[in-house]
């Protein structure tokens, strides 16, 4: 009995002593989301203790007013029309701590034509010719 209730006492003290999350904070890595893919949300927690972790699902719940979520990157169908969507995140173990936010959509097409392989090394060696003809 006396080991049990130790076990317990050791249990509840550890768990007392665990960094829970104080706060959470956005932390995008765009300004805009992309329609026809996956838009990775990076939600922070900062501990008790002033360190920062980084927080998925296990910790949160992720609501959008379009699209769908998969872990924290949302979903945007290429089909999607309005502005801008509403998410809100919430801390699971704490309902009081949440966030909501709004990200606009990137209206300008994809079009820029990334260069080759050939394209950048042809520049490389230009510039290397033109450096050596100056002196």
């Amino acid at each position: 009995m006396k080991q049990v209730l130790f076990f317990i006492f050791i249990i509840s003290f550890s768990y007392s002593n665990a960094q829970k999350i104080d706060s959470i904070y956005v932390n995008l890595y765009t300004d805009s989301l992309k329609k026809g893919t996956y838009n990775y949300i990076n939600i922070d927690g900062r501990l008790t203790n002033g360190s920062y972790l980084p927080l998925d699902n296990n910790d949160l719940t992720f609501t959008a007013s379009a699209g769908e979520f998969k872990g924290n990157s949302l979903w945007i169908d290429k089909d999607f029309k309005q502005d801008k969507i509403s998410i809100k995140v919430v801390l699971k173990s704490n309902p009081l701590q949440h966030k909501e936010f709004d990200i606009y959509i990137k209206q300008k097409p994809d079009n820029e034509k990334l260069k080759t392989s050939e394209e950048i090394i042809d520049e490389i060696k230009k510039s290397k010719k033109n450096k050596n003809n100056r002196f």
